[in-house]
């Protein structure tokens, strides 16, 4: 089965960059790390979008290797995956429903 498309909303680059940049503060190369597992995660969604509904028809991918979710929707007719956001499980939850908002 072809792989759905992958749209990346600007807010999900932002988070994305906000991670990639906290974990280079921490370590030389972890940011990079950090961007290819969301790139294989990515991979994962595409092949295989239907995975668990969290909120209404907001979907959640907890990453593997790092304390994140992804946060997307999809749309079957245009067999699209649209990232919502990148964001970080220690985070409050409040900033992410004020968000969605």
């Amino acid at each position: 089965m072809k792989p759905y498309k992958l749209v990346i909303k600007h807010q999900a680059f932002i988070d994305i960059q906000e991670g990639i940049s906290w974990y280079d503060s921490r370590q030389e190369g972890l940011g990079i790390r950090f961007l290819e597992a969301i790139e294989q995660e990515y991979k994962t969604i595409s092949l295989n979008p239907h995975f668990q509904i969290r909120y209404d028809e907001l979907r959640c991918l907890p990453m593997k290797s790092f304390p994140y979710m992804i946060h997307f929707i999809i749309d079957d007719v245009l067999r699209q995956v649209v990232i919502l956001g990148v964001i970080n499980t220690s985070k409050n939850p409040g900033n992410w429903k004020r968000r969605r908002k």
